[in-house]
């Protein structure tokens, strides 16, 4: 039989979620959203039966529901997913996982209690340069990533004004929390090593200049809150002597919006990568997968080549949600690791406050 799933949340990402979803097999019986006009008109958009204006609404119409995907603003991560949990539902997550580790712990702690597949949209592992990076790694090419610095800068990039992405109480920060796929992804190939200390700096240039607004339509709100950074730079070392450098933005004198991790290991290096020609514009960016090696005393530089996938792993990664829960491919990321991952983001927004290094 197949997995049959309910989103909750009529954002863009549903799109993403609905198409990996059904390309894995899965059935989607419903969509929930507080807007239930939104609700209906994403559910006749992807061809959804079933629209609610309440989560426990459907919930309770669809008791056959094996899981649920959420895709709201990042305060209500936690929440929904504790009650999907309790509800004996396996759930998928928009990132970041919460808003904070300790909620990312109370969600990891509901799903051991249900014993219930929890996972989130770190869909930067799901890319095909992803997978066959991984590969390298773990064949051993690479050896041990020593150090590794992680990048997603924009330079108009901020998603709008006033609204719940500008606004700390409903996401939790800026672009440091929002932007956090290339510290997943540096962390992923390491290994998730235990973090030790982090120190960080973020910043406010530009957060309120709207010639720095991203491309995505997202509307202003004129009586909004933007109280959050533009762009934060910081570097965490950890307990096996591994370190990251990581730089991440909305908005910041960059050339142009860059995706990337580089890493140096004690036998290889590489680089995964998407530059774009304009921020946020898909169509026209540039991948690059790439090993850089030694081999009989020369510097040897491998490009890396795979089918091109624009939109950046984000039905990969639904499709792997499915296989996980049908035993068929092991999950692309854990509970723990979302946990470490927001321990970071903690440390890093404290030690900007504090201006010092923060022991993790």
């Amino acid at each position: 039989m197949s997995i049959k799933i309910g989103i909750i949340g009529a954002g863009g990402m549903a799109s993403y979620h609905a198409t990996g979803f059904r390309e894995a097999g899965a059935e989607i019986l419903g969509l929930a959203d507080v807007n239930p006009v939104a609700a209906q008109k994403a559910a006749e958009r992807y061809g959804i039966a079933r629209a609610f204006g309440d989560v426990a609404e459907m919930l309770r119409t669809l008791p056959e529901l094996d899981a649920v995907s959420i895709i709201v603003p990042n305060k209500f991560h936690a929440p929904l997913a504790i009650a999907a949990l309790k509800a004996g539902k396996h759930v998928f997550c928009e990132k970041p996982p919460a808003i904070n580790a300790r909620e990312a712990a109370l969600m990891k702690l509901a799903a051991e209690k249900a014993k219930r597949t929890l996972m989130f949209n770190f869909n930067n592992r799901a890319r095909p340069e992803s997978y066959a990076m991984m590969e390298y790694i773990k064949d051993g090419s690479v050896g041990t990533i020593n150090s590794c610095q992680a990048r997603w800068i924009r330079r108009t990039g901020i998603p709008g004004f006033g609204g719940w992405f500008t606004n700390k109480a409903l996401s939790g920060g800026g672009p440091l929390i929002d932007l956090l796929h290339m510290i997943d992804l540096g962390l992923h190939f390491m290994g998730y090593p235990e973090p030790a200390h982090v120190l960080a700096r973020t910043h406010r240039d530009f957060i309120t200049d709207k010639t720095f607004k991203g491309p995505w339509g997202i509307p202003d709100v004129a009586k909004g809150v933007t109280d959050v950074e533009s762009a934060a730079h910081g570097f965490v070392t950890f307990k096996t002597g591994q370190s990251l450098a990581f730089q991440v933005s909305w908005a910041e004198m960059n050339k142009r919006e860059e995706v990337s991790v580089t890493f140096q290991g004690s036998k290889a290096g590489g680089l995964v990568q998407r530059l774009f020609g304009l921020d946020g514009i898909d169509d026209t960016a540039i991948d690059a997968c790439e090993l850089y090696t030694h081999e009989r005393g020369r510097p040897v530089n491998r490009s890396i080549t795979v089918p091109p996938d624009a939109p950046m792993g984000r039905v990969r990664s639904a499709m792997n949600f499915v296989r996980t829960l049908e035993g068929k491919e092991k999950p692309l990321n854990t509970p723990d690791q979302a946990v470490s991952l927001m321990k970071i983001i903690d440390g890093a927004y404290k030690s900007a406050a504090t201006g010092r290094p923060v022991a993790l």
